[in-house]
């Protein structure tokens, strides 16, 4: 670990074992970094947040800076990452807010936040997720496992994005993105399911089948969205992905992209 007159960590941090941290970076008393992180040079950690094992955080990223909500007062909120996830040069993670519930913005493990990403207060971002630059994310947007999401891509605040999904560059997020499916355009429309993606993650061709003609029964068959879910439990067995399928479009309170 390197810390002398070019850095200023502060020394009630907690710093685990083989942690890296480069010249200029600041990180302050209420921190937590976990085993193998490497921290770049000109890196902001501010209070209440903790790093999982193994990280990478590179160059003018901004982790746990305060909310950029009128209504958070000074309470103590955190952000907590994940491990092995890499945060790339000048993304930007707030902490949450006492006023959403949640006190708590969460990045999960092994995701890739590419530069100039930002992540507002109380988002909670699973597994595994990839978030290309200049992409946004408002408060309250959940993204679930898996979910890829292009450049310069907007979400609205309370959006919810299901597992498996891809989200085409510069999209315009308003609605919820159900699991396994593509989306694309500005206001984002439902184009299709994500069958690279599902196929570079070894699901069965017969599942992806299936996903597709439930798919295409709630978008295309010309029934409502609540009918269509209603026909999709009567004519398709009981299985993971359909119950997923289902449960994420009961569930919604935006709505899910049309």
């Amino acid at each position: 670990m390197m810390n002398d007159n070019m850095t200023n960590v502060h020394p009630g941090a907690r710093i685990g074992r083989g942690v890296t941290i480069s010249p200029f970076t600041t990180i302050a008393e209420h921190v937590e970094i976990g085993d193998d992180c490497w921290i770049g040079p000109n890196v902001t950690i501010f209070d209440y947040v903790r790093l999982g094992r193994g990280c990478r955080v590179f160059p003018g990223a901004v982790i746990g800076a305060i909310p950029q909500d009128l209504k958070f007062h000074g309470e103590e909120t955190w952000v907590e990452v994940g491990d092995r996830t890499t945060i790339r040069e000048c993304a930007t993670i707030n902490r949450g807010t006492e006023a959403s519930g949640k006190l708590l913005t969460r990045v999960g493990s092994d995701c890739l936040i590419m530069s100039y990403v930002h992540i507002a207060h109380d988002c909670r971002i699973g597994d595994h997720c990839v978030f290309s630059s200049f992409s946004g994310f408002a408060g309250e947007v959940d993204v679930d496992d898996w979910a890829v999401v292009g450049g310069g891509t907007m979400v609205h605040q309370f959006s919810h994005i299901g597992e498996h999904a891809m989200l085409g560059g510069a999209s315009g997020v308003t609605k919820d993105v159900p699991p396994y499916a593509i989306t694309g355009r500005n206001p984002a429309i439902f184009e299709g399911v994500n069958l690279i993606g599902l196929r570079r993650r070894n699901f069965p061709i017969e599942t992806i089948n299936e996903i597709s003609a439930i798919y295409k029964l709630i978008y295309n068959s010309g029934l409502n969205v609540s009918d269509a879910c209603r026909q999709v439990s009567e004519l398709f067995e009981v299985s993971e992905h359909r119950n997923k399928i289902l449960h994420f479009i009961e569930s919604s309170k935006r709505g899910i992209v049309r």
